[in-house]
């Protein structure tokens, strides 16, 4: 074998393991209760008359699983997409609110509560209640959170 099929056989390998750890721990993660439609509703409702808005991207890990924590109500939070759509940059309105991770929760009086939270944590930040006979179905992975893409 000559010194460049040996080169191109260890790239190979070493991409494979690459690939192999992305896709193992981008497939880990805590899996949620399944949550009847509907059930977090009222806490969304909450939420968004507190004006309370979530900044995220759709790359972002914390995120995702921050939205699938709130199971089909996800697609009525107070959400900002933040990233542009080929993942490269942050949106105009994310830079002038200053976002520098994901996922940011903003309040009205400008605190901020980023990284990945559980729902019992964003239901204490927000003084919103959990519907009775809902808890937080994971806990995070970890609270840190991603940052943009500037």
């Amino acid at each position: 074998m000559s010194k460049t099929n040996s080169w191109i056989v260890i790239a190979v390998i070493i991409v494979a393991i690459i690939l192999g750890a992305a896709v193992s721990y981008s497939s880990y993660k805590a899996t949620p209760t399944v949550i009847a439609p509907g059930a977090l509703d009222s806490f969304v409702q909450c939420i968004k008359d507190k004006n309370i808005v979530f900044y995220g991207a759709f790359w972002c890990p914390h995120c995702q699983r921050t939205k699938a924590e709130f199971g089909d109500s996800a697609s009525k939070l107070p959400y900002v997409e933040c990233s542009t759509p080929d993942g490269q940059h942050a949106t105009q309105i994310c830079i002038d609110k200053q976002i520098e991770e994901y996922p940011t929760w903003v309040l009205p009086d400008g605190t901020r509560l980023t990284g990945e939270k559980s729902l019992q944590e964003l239901s204490d930040a927000f003084e919103c209640p959990l519907p009775s006979g809902i808890a937080s179905s994971t806990t995070p992975v970890g609270t840190s959170a991603a940052s943009p893409a500037q």
